[in-house]
């Protein structure tokens, strides 16, 4: 199979995610402080993905400037685009309360919602395509720790719109969706860097990181400490060290 193709399969399979946390969040009623567990285990995972797989990858790829600069885009790119999106009603997105505005409650929310879902997803899978270019095979814990935290970020955004009024529908239309995007992004990653050089890959590299890191900042861990308990500071934790303990396998 041709390397563009097994990295869209890469980023099918980590997008696919999405959809089963989504029938999860979607179909079943979780407890909050189920919900906030997971999405704290899910942010541990990608904090520890960002940081020794993305970061410490473009560093020694292209140095600290390239690092630098890469992940300040990623992040400035990131929420300036969050920001638009948030004023159109997709705010909370991945909440899984009432936050989230039905389409009555704010017109072009549902839109809004789509596009923010994008915003949170294609960096992710654009390092799973890129992880490929070395001529290796993919990155394990890269795709491990997309899936792993795509799960609760689909259960939790689902479970937000059932209660916003969102169809099953749209719920299940929305983010098998995201699914394919992530696969054409996986595909992306890999077939338009590939010619890169070094810097220019490490700067884009870090771009995602930066990207992932803000998502993290501003959409995972405030549901995972809206419900908080005393243990979501260990459950966090232990989703970091499990993706530190599979990048060093």
């Amino acid at each position: 199979m041709p390397e563009v193709l097994v990295a869209g399969v890469w980023g099918l399979v980590a997008g696919a995610a999405l959809v089963v946390g989504a029938g999860i969040g979607f179909l079943v009623r979780v407890p909050k402080k189920v919900l906030a567990s997971v999405m704290a285990f899910g942010s541990g995972v990608l904090l520890s993905a960002v940081s020794f797989e993305l970061i410490a990858e473009a560093h020694e790829q292209g140095g600290i400037l390239a690092t630098v600069v890469g992940a300040t885009a990623g992040a400035l790119v990131y929420t300036g685009a969050n920001v638009l999106l948030a004023r159109r009603g997709a705010r909370h997105r991945k909440r899984s309360g009432d936050l989230q505005p039905s389409e009555s409650d704010q017109s072009g929310s549902g839109t809004a919602i789509a596009l923010g879902a994008l915003l949170d997803g294609i960096p992710e899978s654009m390092v799973i395509g890129t992880s490929l270019l070395g001529g290796g095979a993919v990155s394990t814990v890269t795709v491990v720790a997309v899936f792993i935290s795509n799960v609760p970020e689909g259960l939790s955004s689902a479970a937000g719109m059932r209660n916003a009024g969102r169809s099953r529908t749209y719920v299940f239309g929305l983010w098998t969706g995201i699914a394919v995007v992530s696969a054409l992004a996986a595909m992306f990653g890999y077939g338009v860097l590939g010619g890169a050089p070094p810097e220019l890959l490490a700067g884009i590299t870090a771009l995602a990181g930066g990207a992932i890191l803000a998502m993290i900042a501003d959409t995972m861990i405030p549901e995972a400490f809206a419900d908080a308990h005393l243990l979501i500071g260990l459950i966090t934790v232990a989703g970091f060290l499990v993706a530190f303990a599979l990048s060093h396998a």
